[in-house]
C-alpha cells in the first residue's frame, strides 16, 4: 500500500486504494460497449473482426497505461466514436481506399499531433476556431453517428424515390427499439454502465428468439491481431488527395481530446488558480501516441474518453483508476468469443446515445447572430447527409470565412483560420 501511495501520490490527492479500484470499475462499464461496438463499425470497411476486438481492447489498455503510469491521471482511451465512423464510412466505404491506406492516414495524423504538441500548437488552433463551430463540430458528428446507429438496426433504409425511408418492424428494428428503450430508461435514471447493459440485453433477446447463435465457448485465447497489425499503407497515405483526411482526423481528435480533458481536469481538481491544466501536454502527447500505435495495431484514432467522469465522480483522482480500466479491458480479451456473436443491431443503441450527448451542448450556439448560426448548422447537417464528417468541417469552415469577408470583418479571421480554410477549400476541390 505504501508503494501505491508513493507512486500515485494518492494521500495528497485525498484518496483511498479502495476508492481508486470503485472508480475504475465504474469508467470501465461505461466505456466497455466500445469492445463491441468499434469492430462491428471498422468490420464495415472490410476488416476482420475477431482481431478487431483483440485490438481495441489492446488499444484502450495502452492508451489509458500511459494516461496512467506516466501522467497520473484517472483518464481513460479507446478508439474514439465518431472517428471510426469517420475511417469506415468516408474514407473506406465514401472515397473507396482501402483500410489500409485509411490506417496510414490515422497513423500519420498521430505522428503530426504529437509534433503539434511538442511545439504547443494545438492550444493555439484551438483557440483559432469560433466558439459557435467548437460546439457544432461534436453535434454534428453526433447526428452522424445517429443516423449509423438507425440504419444499422434497420429503422432506417435505402430508397430509391426518397434517398431514406423508415424499414420494416422485423427482428432488427424491433430489438434494436427495445435496446434503445432500455438504454435510454436506465440512463435517465443514472445507472453505471447503461449503454453496456443495454448491448447485453438486446443481445440476449437476440438469442432468445434465435437470432443469434451462442458461442461454442465462454472464453478463449483472444483472436490474433495478424489480419491488422502493421498492416497500415502508410505511403499510399501520403497523396495530396488524402491531406483533407489526415487533417480531418486531426481537427476532430483535438477537440474531442481537449474539451474531454478540460471537462474531467475540473472535476479532478487538476486545474491551477490560473485557469491552466496540470500536466496537459503530456495529456496531449499520450493521446498523440496511443493514435500512432492504435494505427499499427491496426484501429482508428484513439481519443480520451468522457465516461472519464463517471470514474472521476467515484471519487477517483489519480493514475491508478486509469491502471483499473487498463487491467479490465485486458481481462476482456478473453471473452472475445461472446463478444464476438454481438450484432449490428444490438451495438446501434449505443451509437444514438453517445449521438445524444455530442448533440446536448448546441445550446450554447448563438443562434440569433447569422454569423454563428450558419457555420454551425452547415456543419451539423452536412456531415450526415454527406456521409462525411471532413466535408461538414469543410462547409462550416468556409461559410465562416465567407460571412466574415461579405460583413466587413475580415479582421475577425486569425490567420490560423485562414490556413484553415484554405486545407478546407482544396480538400473541396479534391473530392467533389
Amino acid at each position: 500500500m505504501n508503494m501505491l501511495d508513493k507512486f500515485f501520490k494518492l494521500s495528497q490527492h485525498n484518496t483511498t486504494i479502495r476508492r481508486e479500484v470503485i472508480a475504475g470499475f465504474t469508467t470501465f462499464l461505461t466505456m466497455a460497449y466500445i469492445i463491441a461496438v468499434n469492430p462491428n463499425i471498422l468490420a464495415d470497411a472490410g476488416m476482420d473482426k475477431g482481431a478487431l476486438i483483440t485490438v481495441t481492447a489492446l488499444t484502450a489498455a495502452f492508451g489509458t497505461l500511459l494516461m496512467g503510469l506516466w501522467i497520473n491521471v484517472p483518464l481513460a482511451m479507446a478508439p474514439g466514436m465518431g472517428l471510426n465512423a469517420f475511417f469506415a464510412y468516408t474514407l473506406v466505404v465514401g472515397q473507396g481506399i482501402s483500410w489500409q491506406t485509411a490506417l496510414g492516414v490515422v497513423f500519420i495524423s498521430g505522428i503530426a499531433f504529437l509534433v503539434l504538441t511538442a511545439f504547443g500548437f494545438r492550444e493555439k488552433i484551438v483557440s483559432a476556431i469560433p466558439h459557435s463551430l467548437r460546439i457544432a463540430i461534436p453535434g454534428g458528428i453526433g447526428l452522424f453517428i445517429t443516423f449509423i446507429g438507425l440504419q444499422n438496426m434497420e429503422l432506417v433504409i435505402l430508397s430509391e424515390s426518397t434517398l431514406v425511408t423508415v424499414g420494416t418492424f422485423e427482428e432488427p428494428v424491433v430489438l434494436g427499439l427495445i435496446g434503445l428503450a432500455i438504454t435510454l430508461v436506465l440512463e435517465a435514471r443514472n445507472w453505471r454502465g447503461s449503454i453496456l447493459i443495454g448491448i447485453v440485453t438486446t443481445t440476449l433477446l437476440g438469442v432468445l428468439f434465435g437470432s443469434i447463435s451462442l458461442p461454442g465457448t465462454l472464453i478463449s485465447i483472444p483472436p490474433s491481431m495478424t489480419p491488422t497489425a502493421f498492416e497500415l499503407d502508410i505511403a499510399g497515405a501520403f497523396r495530396w488527395g488524402l491531406m483533407g483526411a489526415i487533417f480531418s482526423f486531426m481537427f476532430v481528435d483535438l477537440f474531442d481530446s481537449v474539451g474531454t480533458i478540460v471537462a474531467c481536469s475540473y472535476e479532478a481538481d487538476l486545474v491551477e488558480e490560473d485557469g491552466s491544466i496540470e500536466n496537459i501536454s503530456q495529456m496531449l502527447g499520450a493521446d498523440a501516441i496511443a493514435t500512432s500505435v492504435g494505427a499499427l495495431l491496426g484501429t482508428s484514432t484513439t481519443t480520451t474518453y468522457v465516461e472519464s467522469a463517471s470514474g472521476i465522480e467515484e471519487g477517483g483522482r489519480t493514475g491508478l483508476t486509469a491502471v483499473i480500466v487498463a487491467l479490465l479491458f485486458l481481462a476482456a480479451l478473453i471473452f472475445t468469443p461472446v463478444i464476438s456473436i454481438i450484432p449490428g443491431y444490438a451495438t446501434a443503441p449505443a451509437l444514438i446515445v453517445v449521438g445524444l450527448f455530442m448533440f446536448k451542448n448546441l445550446k450554447e450556439i448563438d443562434f440569433s447572430s447569422f454569423a454563428d448560426l450558419v457555420p454551425a448548422f452547415m456543419t451539423i447537417a452536412l456531415m450526415p447527409l454527406t456521409y462525411s464528417i471532413s466535408m461538414g468541417l469543410t462547409f462550416g469552415f468556409l461559410s465562416f470565412i465567407l460571412i466574415k469577408l461579405v460583413t466587413g470583418r475580415a479582421t475577425e479571421i486569425s490567420l490560423i483560420m485562414w490556413v484553415i480554410g484554405v486545407f478546407s477549400a482544396l480538400n473541396l476541390l479534391l473530392t467533389m
